[in-house]
């Protein structure tokens, strides 16, 4: 009887362990499930030319969806004296993120959040950057479109934003010779708020 315990017992002990892993596996998924894009650096160059065809001044308030690092907030911040918010849905990375701003002592200009910029209230902001994938910005699109005021700048790295038209456009070649377009996308009077 003992063995025949012992013989059921160890794989339902495995399959308890698996269950438990999975449960553990799917938190850890459950944070990543509105994950709309990779986490891909972008170059120092690519960031400085965002930035700048954004057209940032001071007082302007950046958010930055997907802000990895903060690479895009802390460059704006200590370049334009902006303030900025990122969104990130990385625990880990907005952590980072959080850190990288505390050492370069701009925690009264930048704050990182760390959650799921489709749940969040954009309306604050003055310019929003992106660097998702076209998907990514298309199901972002009806945000901006609901919470961004008229005039609000978007500027895109890469890719555009289905059925909008940008204001402006700028190539550059990239250290592997493709070549990069941002955009620059000013949110109409005509919006039509949903």
């Amino acid at each position: 009887m003992r063995f025949r315990a012992l013989r059921f017992g160890v794989p339902g002990l495995a399959l308890l362990c698996t269950f438990a892993v999975l449960g553990g596996a799917q938190t850890r998924l459950d944070e990543f499930k509105n994950n709309l894009a990779p986490n891909v650096r972008s170059p120092q160059r690519a960031v400085d030319r965002m930035l700048q065809i954004a057209k940032l001044k001071p007082g302007d308030t950046l958010y930055d969806l997907g802000c990895g690092e903060g690479q895009i907030l802390i460059t704006a911040a200590q370049r334009y004296n902006v303030k900025g918010v990122g969104i990130e849905i990385s625990r880990e990375l907005a952590q980072t993120a959080a850190e990288k701003v505390r050492k370069a002592k701009l925690q009264d200009q930048i704050t990182i959040i760390h959650g799921d910029f489709m749940k969040t209230d954009l309306s604050r902001a003055n310019v929003v950057s992106l660097y998702l994938a076209p998907l990514a910005n298309e199901s972002l699109r009806p945000n901006l479109e609901r919470f961004l005021r008229p005039h609000t700048r978007v500027v895109s790295y890469d890719y555009p934003i289905a059925e909008w038209k940008p204001i402006d456009t700028s190539d550059w070649q990239g250290p592997s010779g493709a070549v990069h377009t941002i955009y620059l996308y000013e949110v109409p009077e005509s919006i039509v708020k949903k």
